[in-house]
């Protein structure tokens, strides 16, 4: 009989194979007294610098923007000075140098850990450097991803940069690991190779090699233990919608004609997939401060929207402006210490204590989009009343940017979505920390994903909400959390008045498709549906059943 886990999926799509296991970490041996702690120091630098060129050529041949970034991160990790230090520290006190690696390592761990929020999320990366480094020094191979000969669901305690950025996505279908949250290196390399992810699956790691299993990356369910027959089917849809990303193009718009735009979230001008999508709906340009310690010059910030603005010339472009604090925490903003930070000071909120951020990086926007004779759209995150929405966009267009809307993902904003629109050119509403906020539930715990789950009808109602202001004042509402990103939940966005939605290209295709087999009038009835529902569980049933019975519209031309 099929055992379900879950978790909380952060890429898109469903796949189905043999579950195939990481290798354990290299194990220590015991320890043994050190005669030589010069030698013992030179093996563990020797081994550590071995590790950092390893993960730096890896970053040089790394296929997506994202992922070069992480590795080289990883990299600058593997030949810090303060590790390197730790180390000889360790030898000093009596380790030999394995053991010396995996005493530094646990240390800086434990610092990460403490920091919490994105930091905590970088400890997976000091795991992968002690267990390459361990191994290098007791002449093992460095641990990596197995290689049954065959295609294959990858399941790990958890995945680090260097193991997911080299994966073969014409082997592997899926990722499916116990640890990490939506913000963690395996959900954002995963989707940009589109590739279906489950993270924080309890009990993962439980499920023996070879096992068949199936994996959906919107739900975050993990179904052990199916039949062949399963296997064939999930893999046959996956191969439609294979051939739905190769030939689809063009605008996004329901069967009758009704226009919805699609756009990309992104990280950099390397995530642009050109003729994908109709534009840009989430620049998220915090990947541009993160793991730094000084913040990027003018000149830098302007060179990189440049290159977005660019990149997409005839489409839309919409820059949200630095969204850090809580699991994205910036050791440059020097932000106090916080018992509970996603309540404190994140997204636009830092600029009550450093405002001179926000205002170079609004200045980098606008020099940007005069080098490029372009308009583009600027948002602030975690906005929470009107006055904070009115103060961005007087900041904003004071210098020259004339498209200014706010984020919607604290429900006070939602709840004030008339009077936002009152002050700002449009809202994006954020489902993922719109729900996070609602059901008082932390993203990153993988016992709460039921509640952290987009389907959930009072998210819903707050999405409704912002809708109906829009269309009452005439004004664009667009979604760019992963709700967007699921096919069928599109249509009950699209039926509750969403303008537009925004997404990983990979997820383009088959939002497109769903959105040209649906009426204006099916969206709004499957809207209905899950807005009267109990639960997520029961919208989701109940608009699956619902197209299920329906009659096929046929698409506009």
């Amino acid at each position: 009989m099929a055992e379900i886990l879950r978790g909380i999926g952060v890429s898109p799509g469903r796949a189905a194979g043999p579950a195939f296991r990481m290798a354990r970490p290299p194990v220590l041996p015991p320890p043994a007294p050190v005669t030589d702690a010069a030698e013992e120091i030179g093996a563990a630098t020797r081994a550590l610098a071995a590790v950092a060129g390893h993960l730096e050529r890896q970053a040089a041949t790394a296929r997506e923007g994202e992922a070069r970034d992480i590795l080289e991160a990883q990299s600058f990790m593997a030949a810090d000075v303060t590790l390197r230090e730790s180390v000889e520290q360790a030898v000093h006190s009596g380790l030999a140098a394995a053991h010396a690696i995996d005493a530094a390592c646990a240390h800086h761990r434990e610092a990460l850990l403490a920091a919490g929020g994105y930091f905590a999320d970088r400890a997976g990366d000091l795991d992968d450097i002690r267990n390459r480094a361990v191994a290098l020094v007791l002449g093992l191979p460095m641990p990596g991803v197995p290689d049954p000969g065959h295609p294959y669901v990858l399941v790990a305690d958890d995945l680090a940069p260097a193991d997911t950025a080299s994966l073969d996505t014409d082997t592997v279908l899926a990722i499916v690991t116990e640890k990490g949250g939506p913000t963690s290196h395996t959900a954002i390399l995963a989707r940009g190779l589109g590739l279906p992810a489950v993270v924080a699956c309890r009990d993962a790691t439980g499920i023996p090699d070879g096992t068949l299993i199936q994996v959906d990356g919107v739900t975050g369910e993990v179904e052990a233990g199916i039949g062949e027959d399963a296997v064939a089917a999930v893999r046959r849809e996956a191969e439609a919608a294979r051939e739905r990303a190769f030939t689809s193009r063009g605008a996004g718009r329901t069967a009758d004609g009704h226009p919805v735009p699609l756009l990309l979230n992104i990280g950099s001008a390397l995530d642009v997939r050109p003729g994908a999508a109709e534009g840009v709906g989430l620049f998220r340009t915090e990947f541009l401060f993160l793991d730094r310690h000084d913040p990027p010059s003018a000149e830098e910030q302007v060179a990189a929207y440049t290159a977005v603005l660019r990149a997409v010339p005839d489409g839309r472009v919409v820059i949200r402006t630095l969204d850090a604090g809580s699991d994205k925490p910036l050791p440059f903003l020097g932000l106090p210490e916080e018992s509970n930070p996603a309540l404190g000071l994140r997204g636009l909120r830092t600029g009550r204590v450093r405002p001179e951020v926000l205002d170079t990086q609004l200045d980098a926007i606008a020099a940007a989009a005069r080098a490029c004779g372009a308009e583009p759209w600027v948002m602030a995150p975690m906005v929470g009343t009107v006055g904070e929405a009115a103060g961005f966009a007087e900041r904003a267009r004071g210098r020259g940017l004339r498209r200014v809307g706010v984020m919607v993902e604290v429900p006070s904003a939602a709840l004030q979505a008339r009077r936002l629109l009152e002050e700002v050119d449009f809202l994006s509403v954020g489902t993922n920390d719109l729900g996070q906020y609602t059901f008082a539930a932390d993203r990153q715990h993988g016992d709460l994903a039921d509640l952290l789950d987009p389907w959930q009808p009072a998210l819903l109602r707050l999405v409704a909400m912002c809708a109906e202001a829009g269309r009452e004042a005439s004004k664009p509402v667009g979604v760019c959390g992963e709700a967007a990103a699921d096919p069928l939940l599109a249509t009950v966005l699209v039926g509750l008045g969403v303008t537009s939605l925004s997404m990983a290209a990979a997820s383009v295709p088959g939002v497109r498709e769903a959105l040209g087999r649906c009426s204006m009038a099916r969206c709004e009835a499957n809207a209905r549906l899950a807005l009267s529902a109990d639960d997520a569980v029961a919208a989701r049933t109940a608009v699956t059943d619902a197209m299920a019975r329906a009659v096929p519209e046929r698409a506009a031309t």
